[in-house]
């Protein structure tokens, strides 16, 4: 019996990173729904404080309230502390406090964080937290520094929590803004859509956030010696660098095509960078065309890379998907990059996330659009921002209903978390079966 408690108490890291997202977004919820976090002074309905705490720990964006309409200063800071905790993770928070403490890191706790950075290994990893705060900091900051002078110049003393408020989202690639009014909701950055400065801060913002902690990590090693580089970070700078150019000159050819040269290139980038995960949007999506569409709703699902405060399948994903492809074309055993061989247990892990991503986002659109009898192309356009904690909508999230907002949630918190997190919590303790089924062929293609 006190071997089988012992055994039941034992969480596995992948349950705990798990248990603690849901704990702080039941948190976040609770305190939400109180009257002080409201503008109007009122309690806000559990669904709709529900689904906003996931959105703001998910670092998604997406919401059924306008942030800076309906909820108050406390409101909104309690939505930033929420979005900052989820841009780290909720477990790299808690090592942190261990460590500002003064308290020892158990070996349990840096498996945890290694899994929750998704860290090669757990040798150096509370140095590795350090580096994590301290860049989070210093990027914020300067970030917030940077828009400072514009914000103040048009709003005043509120200019201050707008500059902090918009950076820390910006970083953590979660897309809120309080930049909506009574008569313009849900404006996001499209009122600053020539202003160079806002749009390159936020742009360099998400992408810093997005690349990852792991290659800065490197980046600040190796400075500019790109062939020291770990070959992650090689791929995910080089892949990184192809999803900002290619689809930029798209959206510059065909989308903007009809604005003045300057805002042309600002719209184009921008909308190239924000769809991996970010969510802010200085365009009218509704009027883009469906090339447009369709190549937002792919960044959208690939999103940021690994051990990175964005969501998505990660760029690692489709570039290891990329890799295999060529090595098909090319009769090749094996994928490479960068005169390495990738294993394929690797290969088969990117097959294993695009399967379920694909599933899952499609498979939730088709409810939503059965539920509230919306056309197909919108409600994928909404599951594919859900579930790469995007937060780009097409105006359709604040008037949906209980269960749709519910499939939209569900996608947050499995594209924040990570698909195979989820699968590896459910199934931990599992014993491995190394007996095989006979092998046999089977034609494809």
């Amino acid at each position: 019996m006190a071997e089988f408690a012992h055994r039941k108490k034992r969480l596995s890291s992948f349950q705990i990173i798990i248990l603690g997202f849901a704990f702080l977004i039941l948190v976040g919820a609770l305190i939400l729904m109180l009257p002080i976090s409201s503008a109007s002074g009122r309690a806000t309905p559990f669904n709709i404080a529900l689904f906003t705490s996931t959105s703001a720990v998910c670092v998604t964006g997406l919401v059924v309230l306008d942030t800076a309409v309906h909820w108050s200063i406390f409101g909104q800071c309690v939505i930033l502390v929420l979005i900052q905790i989820g841009g780290l993770g909720v477990i790299t928070v808690a090592v942190s406090f261990a460590l500002l403490s003064g308290r020892k890191i158990s070996l349990m706790q840096r498996r945890t964080m290694q899994e929750s950075i998704s860290a090669p290994k757990v040798g150096g990893i509370v140095r590795l937290t350090g580096f994590v705060l301290k860049a989070t900091l210093i990027f914020e900051l300067a970030g917030a520094l940077a828009m400072l002078p514009v914000f103040i110049r048009d709003f005043g003393a509120r200019g201050i929590l707008m500059s902090f408020f918009h950076s820390i989202s910006a970083f953590c690639n979660s897309g809120f803004d309080i930049m909506g009014t009574e008569a313009a909701k849900y404006a996001s950055l499209t009122s600053y859509a020539d202003n160079i400065l806002i749009n390159v801060t936020v742009m360099l913002l998400v992408i810093i956030g997005g690349i990852g902690f792991l290659t800065w990590d490197d980046i600040c090693e190796n400075k500019f010696h790109f062939r020291r580089y770990r070959m992650q970070s090689k791929v995910i700078l080089t892949a990184t660098g192809l999803l900002i150019l290619l689809p930029a000159l798209f959206f510059f050819f065909v989308d903007f095509a009809g604005f003045p040269v300057k805002e042309r290139i600002l719209k184009s980038l921008f909308q190239s960078v924000t769809p991996r995960t970010a969510g802010f949007n200085t365009a009218d999506l509704t009027s883009m065309t469906g090339g447009g569409k369709s190549i937002t709703i792919v960044l959208m699902l690939i999103g940021g890379s690994p051990g990175s405060t964005a969501g998505g399948m990660k760029t690692t994903t489709i570039a290891v998907l990329a890799a295999n492809a060529i090595a098909g074309f090319k009769r090749k055993e094996d994928a490479t990059f960068f005169g390495r061989r990738i294993e394929a247990k690797t290969v088969k892990t990117a097959a294993t996330i695009l399967m379920m991503y694909m599933a899952l986002f499609l498979g939730g659109a088709i409810i939503i659009s059965a539920a509230e009898g919306l056309p197909i192309d919108v409600c994928v356009f909404e599951t594919a921002s859900a579930i790469g904690t995007v937060g780009l909508s097409m105006g359709i999230t604040p008037g949906l209903g209980i269960l749709s907002q519910c499939v939209l949630m569900v996608l947050m918190f499995f594209g924040r978390v990570g698909g195979l997190t989820l699968i590896y919590a459910a199934l931990s303790g599992n014993n491995k079966n190394i007996s095989k089924y006979p092998l046999e062929k089977i034609t494809v293609g």
